[in-house]
């Protein structure tokens, strides 16, 4: 018997202490930095957006152009008796041209408030591949958290079959205090480990198809997908150890330093914060342009009038003929005063938009933070404390057991509490990084800083 069991012993040592990294055969391994490189490049989202800010820039061009000039052609006072062109000095052709001019400075307002408009959308751009970093994290990170879970439960279950058949043995051969119910325990522990694996196995290909989403190939010329992209859920992996995600403002997660004011100060520069910002601007054009309502709309005309010779064949002299129009902006109560009214509320209206998202991504912030202190709080309870003493409380039991002094149930019980301290401590350091990343979507704003200020250095020079 103590000959068995000092080879159970050896056998369960050897086999804990090697613990394959075990995966699905995969035909390429991804990155989390290549992961985030191929959806950024196959996006057609931000393609769009492209086209949208070209059209919006089309559009600021052609405000700023006036309205085409009308041409009249027309034979003016042509008697009814004879339809004859020198019978009256009255009757003559005419030829005329009029122009309509803009109504103060309004198509310059009109320009500049359609650029404000196409400007936006280079601030959605930079919200949806700050979020789109965030979110392929995330799907990486869990499909990283299941190949690594199956690897350990792999490993586990093959411990759990050679302590099975230890046990069977040892059973068959009526040695020591193996009973029958430890043989059905070990079979047990096995099938529940099957589930397990299976689970695990689930949500991998969940997550690597989930993945293989922002892995087809995306060609902004012909704005088509290639669907035989090599990047299918069965045929990558990931890597086998943790990305390294640092914080963009490693003071925001220091409860020491931090300060709700001037984190709301931070977050007005993201790019979420900024595109209704810009829509603000737009609705401030718009009251602009609404004033503009109140100055006269001017026009000039000028025609030129032909006139046949008389009858006796002396010449009539042509005429000449020029103008202009206007119109008088007198009731204004119930037309003008109304629509600057109702542009001003709707910027007063984005304000507030402005105001309830910023305490919206201030709360989600806080949030984080304070969940990413509890999880490195829990990072080193477990890397201290909890997996240090379940494996020498799993050692423990084996002596025991190998010594005759303990329970073969006990011994399973150990080993799993380990399995099971080994996926939770996984768990805390995927979520860990997962929270770090929801954390910098927060500070995506400091790169496009630069850019705001270009743009506005731009406006204000050449509105007027």
């Amino acid at each position: 018997m103590k000959c068995l069991a000092n080879a159970f012993a050896m056998l369960v040592g050897c086999l804990w202490g090697c613990l394959p990294v075990l995966g699905a055969p995969s035909n390429q391994v991804i990155t989390l930095e290549q992961a985030i490189s191929l959806a950024l490049k196959n996006d057609p989202w931000l393609h769009g957006s492209e086209l949208k800010q070209d059209a919006a820039n089309y559009r600021s061009v052609a405000a700023r152009t006036w309205s085409n000039p009308k041409v009249s052609i027309g034979m003016m006072n042509l008697p009814t008796n004879s339809f004859s062109l020198n019978q009256e000095a009255m009757t003559q052709f005419n030829v005329g041209v009029s122009q309509l001019l803009p109504r103060g400075y309004s198509l310059a307002i009109k320009e500049s408030q359609l650029k404000i408009e196409a400007f936006k959308f280079t601030q959605l751009r930079n919200d949806r591949k700050a979020r789109l970093t965030t979110s392929v994290t995330e799907l990486w990170l869990d499909a990283y958290l299941a190949q690594q879970t199956i690897a350990l439960i792999e490993s586990d279950r093959m411990l759990f079959e050679q302590m099975a058949e230890v046990a069977k043995a040892s059973y068959a051969a009526a040695l020591g205090s193996t009973r029958q119910q430890d043989v059905i325990r070990a079979d047990l522990e096995i099938i529940q480990l099957e589930d397990r694996l299976v689970s695990q196995k689930q949500l991998l290909e969940s997550a690597t198809a989930q993945l293989s989403e922002w892995f087809q190939s995306y060609d902004n010329e012909t704005q088509g997908y290639s669907f035989n992209s090599n990047f299918q859920s069965q045929s990558f992996s990931l890597t086998d150890s943790l990305p390294s995600i640092e914080l963009v403002s490693p003071e925001a997660a220091d409860a020491s330093s931090y300060a709700r004011e001037k984190m709301a100060q931070i977050l007005i520069t993201h790019p979420a914060v900024k595109a209704v910002e810009q829509k603000r601007k737009v609705f401030e054009k718009t009251t602009e342009l609404a004033k503009q309502q109140y100055k006269p709309q001017w026009g000039v005309n000028a025609s030129y009038g032909y006139r046949d010779d008389m009858p006796s064949g002396q010449s009539r002299a042509d005429f000449f003929s020029v103008g202009v129009t206007f119109d008088v902006p007198l009731f204004t109560k119930n037309r003008q005063d109304k629509e600057i009214a109702a542009a001003i509320a709707e910027t007063q209206a984005v304000k507030t938009e402005k105001l309830l998202l910023t305490k919206q991504m201030l709360s989600a912030l806080e949030t984080e933070i304070r969940q990413l202190t509890r999880l490195r709080e829990r990072q080193t309870l477990y890397k201290q404390g909890i997996l240090q003493q379940t494996n020498e409380q799993a050692d423990a039991s084996l002596t025991a057991y190998t010594n005759d002094d303990g329970d073969f149930s006990e011994v399973v019980r150990a080993r799993i509490a380990v399995l099971n301290a080994q996926i939770s401590a996984l768990k805390i350091d995927v979520e860990a990084l997962k929270t770090v990343a929801r954390i910098n979507y927060f500070f995506a704003g400091a790169e496009s800083k630069a850019n705001q200020s270009n743009f506005e250095t731009q406006m204000n020079a050449g509105v007027r």
